[in-house]
């Protein structure tokens, strides 16, 4: 059986549920400006420069699901379900607006405080991601965003001023949402543009900000044990194990080549110091990736304490790609897996996968580790009498709870805890659509922002309240 303690509950980020951008003193930040359509990925990338709204388009993070003014009855709903701990993320933004304001934003502070104090009273224990791709635009502009080593100094100035304010309310904390997404995206995971002079110079750039971003991890690591004792910090993975596509050597090549690609930053902020695979690919690809005297010592004296990650699915890749018919949808290039069935968007679904996944984590770390983000996008309909009866999602996660249940009692993983992504519906991070749904709980919105926001309890709703009261031995 799971532990009595195990830590259930749900996620979502300030940037796709709050809306409210302006309000409050907030300011603006990156994935603000990540627009609805075809320029959503070339934004994303950091290849089209849009550092304002822009006439013709629709920014669906402008609003979001109205989190804001919304969060009393949110909270209600997550405590109905029996939630034990809620991820969720503070806006840099709306503590410092420019990212380097002299005073902090005391409106933005008192905002979280009425969630936190809101949480304590349903006794859900937060989980706070600190950055959940989430730049100041101000800092991209007058800085470059990550590219530059001055916003270490800014980031841990920002960690420092909500972990005093909320010590008393918060001790799970994560630096960095799925830091490995800077690799794929470097507009979202870092708030790089790439100008035209750096354009033969993409990798050196990216990489010279995850070194940023990972020494800014580590300092932020310890300063959180220097607050609080209780205090406990992790990283996070964008996770899914990749499969090799045949028994061909050079396919499993390919296959272990791609896990270390997000297997480096958890190598550096879990084991404290640069992998020799890495440092062998900057020497090969001639990358000068800039580090001060302290940084390494930094690195490896300042571990995290536990590992998280997301899990949707896995990914399928050969030596060889171009023979095969590729999955659509995933952020990460994906062979189809003809053994798996796929969602509507076209991820791969593959509850073994998440065995396999915690056990290749743990196996490799040795610490605890928690899934933060695990779910089914899907375009629910509510029916004749306003219900949406949701047993394709009821049915995904059923399987991928009994997964992760086997990791821990078969196979001996230490896991924290669960939290599934989405536990309201909200913005979809990938598209920007509301039609893709997540959540137990089902917002009236539409994908051109159309509707009344009501919230009505899916059939899922109710499952997860079982689920969660039978600490996941009831899961029919």
């Amino acid at each position: 059986m799971l532990d009595k303690n195990f830590l259930w509950g749900g996620a979502t980020a300030a940037n796709q549920a709050e809306g409210a951008v302006l309000r409050g003193g907030r300011g603006l930040s990156n994935v603000d400006l990540l627009p609805m359509g075809n320029e959503r990925s070339s934004v994303a990338l950091g290849d089209h420069k849009m550092l304002a709204w822009e006439e013709g388009y629709y920014y669906p993070a402008k609003d979001a699901i109205d989190m804001y003014d919304n969060y009393l009855k949110d909270i209600h709903l997550f405590a109905e379900m029996g939630f034990k701990v809620y991820r969720m993320s503070i806006s840099w933004t709306r503590i410092f607006p420019n990212g380097n304001d002299d005073q902090p934003n005391e409106e933005g502070l008192k905002f979280y405080e009425k969630i936190f104090k809101e949480l304590k009273k349903y006794n859900i224990e937060p989980l706070v991601t600190i950055a959940h791709f989430d730049v100041p635009v101000s800092l991209i502009k007058n800085f470059g965003g990550w590219k530059n080593r001055k916003l270490i100094d800014f980031y841990v100035r920002y960690a420092k001023t909500i972990m005093e304010r909320y010590d008393s309310y918060v001790n799970y904390w994560l630096t960095f949402n799925e830091i490995n997404i800077l690799l794929h995206q470097p507009f979202v995971g870092g708030g790089i543009i790439f100008e035209e002079e750096d354009r033969d110079n993409k990798l050196e750039i990216t990489y010279q900000a995850a070194h940023h971003q990972l020494v800014a991890s580590s300092k932020v690591t310890k300063l959180a044990h220097e607050i609080n004792n209780n205090n406990m910090v992790g990283c996070m993975l964008a996770g899914g194990s990749h499969y090799p596509y045949s028994c061909n050597p050079k396919d499993y090549q390919e296959a272990i080549k791609r896990d270390r690609e997000g297997y480096f930053f958890i190598d550096v902020q879990a084991r404290g110091k640069y992998p020799k695979y890495a440092l062998k690919k900057f020497e090969r690809e001639g990358l000068k990736i800039k580090m001060e005297s302290d940084d390494i010592d930094i690195l490896a004296n300042y571990t995290v304490d536990f590992v998280s990650f997301s899990y949707y699915c896995s990914r399928t890749v050969s030596a060889d790609p171009d023979k095969y018919k590729s999955a659509t949808g995933n952020l990460f290039p994906s062979i189809k897996n003809e053994n798996l069935p796929s969602t509507e968007w076209g991820w791969q679904i593959d509850p073994l996968g998440l065995r396999n996944s915690l056990n290749q984590l743990y196996d490799r770390y040795q610490k605890p580790l928690f899934i933060v983000e695990n779910g089914l996008g899907a375009n629910d309909k509510l029916n004749d009498d306003g219900e949406i009866n949701d047993d394709y999602r009821i049915d995904y996660l059923k399987k991928h709870i009994q997964a992760f249940k086997d990791a821990v009692e078969i196979d001996g993983v230490e896991l924290i805890g669960y939290t599934t992504w989405g536990c309201i519906d909200l913005i979809s991070a990938s598209t920007g659509q509301m039609s893709k749904r997540y959540g137990f709980i089902y917002v009236d919105k539409d994908d051109h922002g159309n509707g009344t926001l009501l919230r009505t309890k899916k059939k899922s709703f109710y499952w997860y309240k079982k689920v969660i009261s039978s600490n996941g031995e009831i899961l029919d």
